[in-house]
């Protein structure tokens, strides 16, 4: 493997460690404002990204906690896909890189990616559906904003892993051969 290559991977390998910090960090914010949201809400001005659901609590107690576990999960949901990414790029031999590891953790990216992407999807429509009823204030679309990317690119990852299992199945199979 060439010098640049490996310069590229290593400060790909930053990145996806910064990303995986900053999203473990909102994970962390959202969890700490939903807390607040419950036990001081007069201090939820002062919190990461304001998120104010109040109302919605004081409404419908069902849509909060409901409302609130889809932003969650899918917070939680994109910080293990980077430590999947992380884990990967950490483990991956790119002299060897066709091995069952690879396969797995490429498999496993492409279902945390599809699972982000069908969530954010779900809680859209949902959402879509109690604003009719006047319970969700317009701030809550940046959480799944960007739902059909994550089905796109949760297809095209499941796709590549698919063709490294059968890629790692002939390389098995052609070892075994010689």
């Amino acid at each position: 493997m060439s010098k640049t290559d490996n310069f590229v991977f290593w400060g790909l390998y930053s990145v996806a460690w910064l990303i995986f910090v900053g999203l473990s960090i909102e994970a962390g914010g959202l969890l700490v404002n939903f807390f607040f949201s419950l036990y001081n809400p007069e201090f939820i001005q002062n919190l990461y990204q304001k998120l104010d659901l109040i109302d919605m609590y004081q409404n419908s107690k069902l849509a909060f906690f409901g409302i609130y576990s889809f932003i969650l999960i899918i917070a939680v949901l994109k910080a293990g896909l980077f430590y999947a990414v992380i884990k990967l790029m950490h483990k991956m031999d790119l002299s060897k890189p066709f091995n069952t590891f690879v396969a797995k953790q490429i498999l496993q990216i492409s279902y945390y990616t599809l699972s982000i992407g069908f969530l954010s999807y779900i809680a859209r429509q949902i959402v879509k559906s109690l604003h009719h009823h006047g319970f969700v204030p317009n701030n809550l679309n940046q959480f799944w904003a960007d739902s059909q990317a994550f089905i796109l690119m949760g297809g095209v990852v499941y796709i590549i892993a698919i063709i490294f299992k059968k890629g790692i199945a002939l390389q098995t199979e052609n070892d075994l051969t010689v």
